[in-house]
């Protein structure tokens, strides 16, 4: 049975995620720095994605 294209536009499209991965939050911090080598990786503050 084929999918139909409404649906299969919508998985290539491939949207903005509003939420990001640990190590891309890691990247993020180290970034502006506001997380140092040696500082715990859980419970790290909130961030909002590059504009």
């Amino acid at each position: 049975m084929s999918q139909h294209r409404s649906l299969r536009a919508a998985a290539t499209l491939g949207g903005k995620r509003n939420v990001l991965k640990r190590f891309e939050r890691l990247e993020l911090l180290k970034k502006r720095g506001q997380w140092k080598e040696g500082q715990r990786i859980t419970g790290l503050r909130k961030t909002k994605g590059e504009a």
